[in-house]
């Protein structure tokens, strides 16, 4: 019984990763594009963390050849009578900025408006899920740089998606259990020690 309620709530990983050519990379469906991210941000961290490489350095090398590149090659293409080199319109479109715009907007817009709930509002559990997310990053962070991180989520992204489309049940059954055991001890947490902290919001109304 349990076995069939579990396959039909059986969610599709591939939908929820957009069902596009990343959720394909992602769940290693192109297997070539996930083996060029992956060789391609190991390659950029052994540089960088392992062989101490600079990265304003490395940039400028790097434009410096391709610039160097594509004046050779103009200038023979002018002389030999070749065609010149294929480039694109080298242009950002006004949507995709707007797009941009956008998004980043509404992330500036719910980062302001937590920050307003807890200074105003004065939300307590929102305060302490804010504290313990931030110390939890600052926490990992005194352990590895953040080139470390960066390269550390792409291992993730590249991994857990897969792990997770082939293991779900298992996996959400023990997801079950965890979230079942956080409420419990919220619960005991709320009781015992956030519902007696005075509330400075009520004092006020009480004192108007």
């Amino acid at each position: 019984m349990s076995m069939g309620s579990t396959s039909t709530r059986r969610i599709s990983v591939h939908q929820v990763l957009g069902g596009g050519p990343v959720a394909d990379m992602l769940l290693w469906k192109k297997w070539c594009g996930g083996a060029v991210i992956l060789t391609s941000t190991t390659a950029l961290w052994y540089l960088f963390e392992r062989a101490g490489y600079n990265f304003l350095s490395f940039v400028a090398n790097v434009l410096l050849l391709l610039v160097l590149i594509l004046f050779v090659w103009a200038k023979s293409a002018s002389l030999l009578n070749r065609p010149l080199p294929p480039l694109p319109d080298l242009e950002i479109s006004e949507e995709s900025v707007s797009i941009v715009a956008d998004e980043l907007r509404l992330w500036v817009n719910f980062a302001l408006s937590i920050a307003r709930d807890i200074a105003i509002g004065r939300n307590l559990k929102l305060f302490l899920q804010v504290a313990l997310g931030l110390w939890i990053s600052s926490f990992i962070g005194s352990f590895f740089n953040f080139l470390t991180l960066v390269y550390f989520g792409v291992l993730l992204s590249l991994s857990a998606p897969l792990v997770y489309d082939k293991y779900q049940d298992p996996i959400d059954e023990k997801l079950c259990v965890t979230h079942r055991y956080v409420q419990m001890q919220y619960r005991k947490l709320d009781e015992n020690v956030l519902r007696k902290l005075p509330l400075p919001l009520n004092k006020e109304k009480k004192m108007q």
